[in-house]
């Protein structure tokens, strides 16, 4: 649990605190909206559900009795039921988080109405209980991640190219950066402190990072952090794409805005189903918009604006395609020269500025000779009596016309044909 939900607490009188609400909806309860009805039991299963683990799905503390597997001794994170006066089916849950010879103390929810902090007598200690090892590991296999590891290697190859190679830009505030990874990540992953007696070193160690190095850094510090993988593979590249480019906790915001989802920086539940009820397609769309709408709040976008507005629209397309809505994405030789193409639709062989430019050529070069035989004849008389020597010229220009056709609208051709009726009146 983030420590911003500490101090979280009951609205008085008949108001109800929104996070609260958010507890019951994660825990499998959302038409509860009541800070009054008892939460302690809502607030763990709010915190297993958004740490992508099963709770008993019951408000009722003493259910967790029956959660997971018992354990015999102290445990940091583990989950308490106490007992609760006499009543045998009342109670309190909360995760264990420190001991004194008499006491318990445990993070909770409903603790003197609020997420906190306290000590309860260990007299009133009925179990500790720990997640089930293999029940987790069945339930795992059940239920994959949406994304094959597959997917994220494709995800990875576009990264790569937004990213580019080796880059030491003074105006970009990530500093020293190569492959995407700043210097900064590139020391923190290898567990140290960046300062002047080591930058020199790292930076010509970033400067040969291994694939597999990078790769790894990859996964583990944004495509896990930011559960792309939990999403189908377009939502899952722009959401990477963004980890990478904005941050993890910024994308997730974003990915919550997008879907209309409660804005905390917390994937559960609640933004698995905003995400699902708007649909793929209609959520990376509004993604990428309020990506460009970030981009265009920060004070170097008047250098790398271009760039970054670019990166938007090309992980867009790429997002819409994986979701098989099949624009087509043309990549040239490099960043400066990513074009986007998302028209889809056939052209109609009536809009074929080559097929005009062959009928064209064909009137007037061709039907002189076939005139007689469909009972038009076009006679040099004809031609005469209509003028002559400007009718030939006519004929000339027209059969050049429709040649320059033919050949420029072969030259401009990027679309298949289709098939349409039409019909000719005389």
């Amino acid at each position: 649990m983030r420590g911003r939900k500490m101090g979280t607490r009951e609205v008085s009188g008949t108001g109800s605190n929104a996070r609260i609400a958010g507890f019951f909806k994660d825990a499998g309860h959302p038409k509860i909206a009541s800070d009054d009805v008892a939460w302690c039991a809502a607030f763990v299963g709010a915190c297993l559900a958004r740490s992508g683990k099963r709770g008993t799905g019951s408000l009722l503390a003493r259910s967790y009795l029956a959660w997971g597997e018992p354990l015999d001794a102290f445990r940091l994170g583990a989950i308490a039921v106490l007992s609760r006066g006499s009543d045998p089916n009342a109670g309190h849950v909360g995760f264990l988080v420190g001991e004194t010879q008499a006491a318990v103390r445990l993070l909770g929810g409903n603790q003197s109405n609020a997420v906190t902090i306290e000590e309860f007598p260990k007299s009133r200690l009925l179990a500790l209980r720990w997640p089930n090892a293999v029940l987790d590991m069945v339930e795992a296999q059940a239920m994959p991640e949406t994304v094959s590891a597959a997917d994220f290697d494709t995800s990875l190859v576009h990264v790569l190219e937004m990213e580019g190679g080796w880059t030491e830009d003074p105006h970009d505030p990530g500093g020293p950066t190569n492959q995407g990874i700043t210097l900064g990540v590139f020391a923190a992953w290898k567990g140290l402190t960046l300062d002047a007696t080591n930058t020199a070193a790292l930076k010509e160690e970033l400067r040969r990072i291994s694939p597999e190095t990078v790769r790894a850094i990859y996964r583990k510090r944004y495509w896990e952090p930011s559960a792309a993988g939990a999403f189908s593979a377009g939502v899952a590249l722009m959401q990477f794409d963004a980890a990478v480019n904005h941050g993890v906790g910024s994308a997730i915001r974003m990915l919550q805005e997008a879907g209309g989802a409660t804005i905390d920086g917390e994937i559960g539940p609640e933004t698995h189903a905003a995400v699902a009820r708007a649909g793929a397609g209609e959520i990376v769309t509004r993604y990428a918009d309020i990506r460009k709408a970030k981009y265009r709040a920060l004070p170097h976008f008047w250098r790398f604006g271009r760039g970054w507005l670019r990166r938007a629209d090309v992980t867009l397309a790429r997002a819409l395609a994986a979701e098989q809505q099949e624009p087509i994405v043309k990549q040239q030789k490099g960043p400066e020269d990513m074009q986007t193409d998302l028209s889809t639709t056939p052209k109609w062989w009536g809009q074929s500025m080559t097929i005009w430019g062959a009928i064209i050529t064909a009137l007037a070069t061709v039907a002189p000779a076939v005139g007689p035989v469909v009972g038009v004849d076009i006679t040099g008389e004809v031609i005469q009596q209509a003028g002559g020597q400007a009718a030939q010229a006519f004929q000339a220009v027209a059969g050049l016309v429709g040649t320059v056709l033919t050949i420029w609208g072969r030259i401009r051709a990027v679309q298949p044909l289709q098939q349409r009726d039409l019909t000719f009146k005389f």
